[in-house]
């Protein structure tokens, strides 16, 4: 009982603490509505698809939708690290509203089957804006680190809703009228919630240094530029093994998604035999599961994500292979929905360690790459499901892809549990960073990666860590021994563990304004320039502080008053 008292806790917490931000509340209000959205037009265009020409015509037009998707996602992104994230989420908004308009009105009119799948295809590739935008604009909002982990749980929900909601009104809207009214109905929502973001304001620009984001406006205004700057999130998953882990299994997870899709429509048809409302009634169960695994996700999403993620992915394959052996109408929602479980549990924590993982600097561009493989995925699944269906059978094809999930989750235990292992090794220089004042506001995800940064530096005693007039590349915190500060010649204080110093030069951008040399065996933690500046500027608290401290050592030139003169 009190388990179950504790996890309703959880559940409540969770959205008591969004409540309280208006600013994360009106993102997450409208993100319901951009869910709903996007769920209810994609099974209404693959309805549509499918009676026009079977399963062969369903997968054609999910390529038609995402390819452009896929290739325009990681170009859209770029704006989310170079203007102020809310209005580019506003912008999406509002793009899709339009483009959805348009669709229905060509589906109303009983325009060309052509005509209709170019305008889906442009309703589909503004919907890439949203999550990247989104992703990165989350930290900002969040006054601390409850706030954002609370706001990326809430996120998992409402996407559940979208899954669970937007096919029920599709099915409904589909039974009574077509899937010209549901995209009507899609780009009046969508409109809804551009409204609810107008109001929105980020605590600070986009989370850069603010010189790093003048060099970005200034650039990227020629085409050449723009792609190179959509490059830095290619770059950045390159060089960081978490965060390729984690876009790697969230594209697995979406090739999945894909292939689902269009199992789903030839269950519905010829399983259920109830036509275009079973597309919507499989897909509602698919939801109703999510929401499910998206409450789940309160109780396993901890600092180890791999237990969720690979429980994620068990749930799925057993449920599809288990579709495949017991394809009967009474069990198939109930598995649908446990497939549903599964995919909530891997993407909300999936994407919880891309976001805990990836640079700050980069961050709406690693989510842009994300969602231009999420739609290249989703679109080789849905491709391929047609054909494996023609090889193996509907029965055969969801069977083989249950077991895929099965091998890929036994993968990802293997590989995502030693990087996470690794990445834990950085308490000692968490526990540091946490105690410096301009560090502490920072969340969770964002001071650990700053740990993960910083390198353990030995100085025996009586070596100059500092010379007063040098260059300034690195920002240093105290962890074992003393460290004598002079000015000019002149002994000013005495630091001891846990002190910290060279953030002026770093902030300011002048030379080193006082010598620190050992006076006994020291050991320290040095963070260089771009992380310190990149970490500073990611809290509107934590670069006040910065800046305050600066302000007054430099001016005092005493970073800290002897009290004891030995």
């Amino acid at each position: 009982m009190n388990g179950v008292l504790s996890y309703l806790s959880r559940l409540f917490g969770v959205v008591r603490t969004v409540s309280g931000n208006p600013g994360l509340l009106r993102v997450e209000l409208a993100f319901i509505g951009f869910n709903v959205a996007e769920w209810a037009t994609w099974v209404s265009i693959l309805a549509f698809a499918y009676q026009v020409g079977g399963a062969a015509a369903t997968g054609l037009v999910v390529v038609v939708q995402l390819v452009p998707a896929a290739l325009v996602a990681p170009l859209a992104s770029v704006a989310g690290d170079r203007f102020r994230r809310e209005r580019v989420l506003l912008g999406g908004y509002l793009a899709q509203a339009v483009t959805m308009a348009a669709t229905a009105a060509a589906l109303l009119a009983g325009a060309p089957v052509p005509l209709v799948y170019v305008l889906a295809a442009l309703a589909a590739t503004s919907i890439t804006i949203t999550r990247p935008a989104q992703s990165a604009l989350l930290p900002s909002l969040a006054r601390i680190p409850d706030e954002l982990t609370a706001a990326n749980v809430a996120s998992g929900w409402t996407e559940s809703v979208g899954v669970l909601a937007g096919p029920a009104v599709t099915a409904l809207l589909l039974g009574v009228s077509g899937p010209g009214a549901v995209f009507a109905a899609m780009a009046g929502l969508l409109a809804c919630s551009a409204l609810l973001v107008v109001r929105v304001r980020a605590g600070a620009e986009p989370d850069l240094p603010a010189a790093m984001a003048l060099v970005l406006v200034g650039r990227a205004r020629r085409p050449g530029e723009l792609v190179r700057s959509a490059l830095e999130g290619f770059r950045s998953l390159a060089g960081e093994r978490l965060p390729r882990l984690s876009v790697g299994l969230l594209s697995a997870r979406y090739v999945m998604l894909g292939a689902l899709d269009v199992l789903l429509v030839v269950l519905a048809f010829e399983v259920l035999d109830i036509g275009s409302s079973g597309v919507g009634l499989l897909n509602s169960a698919l939801g109703a599961g999510a929401i499910l695994g998206s409450a789940l996700t309160v109780l396993l999403v901890r600092k180890r994500l791999v237990v969720p993620i690979v429980t994620g992915f068990a749930c799925w394959g057993l449920a599809m292979s288990a579709i495949g052996l017991i394809p009967t109408p009474l069990v198939l929602p109930a598995l649908v929905g446990l497939a549903g479980v599964g995919g909530a549990l891997s993407g909300v924590a999936g994407r919880l360690l891309l976001q805990r993982s990836a640079p700050n600097q980069a961050l709406s561009r690693v989510f842009g790459v994300l969602e231009g493989l999420s739609m290249a995925a989703i679109a080789l699944g849905s491709a391929t499901a047609p054909a494996l269906i023609d090889l193996l059978g509907l029965r055969g094809t969801l069977v083989a892809a249950g077991g895929l999930m099965l091998v890929f989750g036994v993968l990802v235990w293997r590989r995502l549990a030693g990087a996470e292992a690794a990445a834990s090794t950085h308490q000692a220089e968490l526990a540091l960073l946490r105690a410096v004042p301009m560090f502490a506001p920072l969340a969770a995800e964002v001071a650990e990666r700053v740990a993960a940064a910083m390198v353990p530096v030995l100085a025996p005693t009586g070596t100059t860590i500092i010379h007063q007039g040098e260059e300034g590349d690195r920002f240093y915190v105290l962890a074992v021994g003393r460290v004598e500060v002079s000015i000019d010649g002149h002994r000013m204080t005495i630091l001891g563990p846990g002190d910290y110093f060279g953030e002026i030069a770093l902030l300011r951008d002048v030379p080193r304004t006082a010598t620190l040399v050992a006076t006994a065996d020291v050991e320290l933690y040095a963070l260089d320039r771009d992380p310190f500046l990149e970490a500073i500027s990611s809290h509107p608290l934590g670069s006040q502080r910065a800046h305050a401290v600066a302000s007054d050592r430099h001016q005092d030139r005493l970073p800290r008053l002897e009290q004891d003169q030995q």
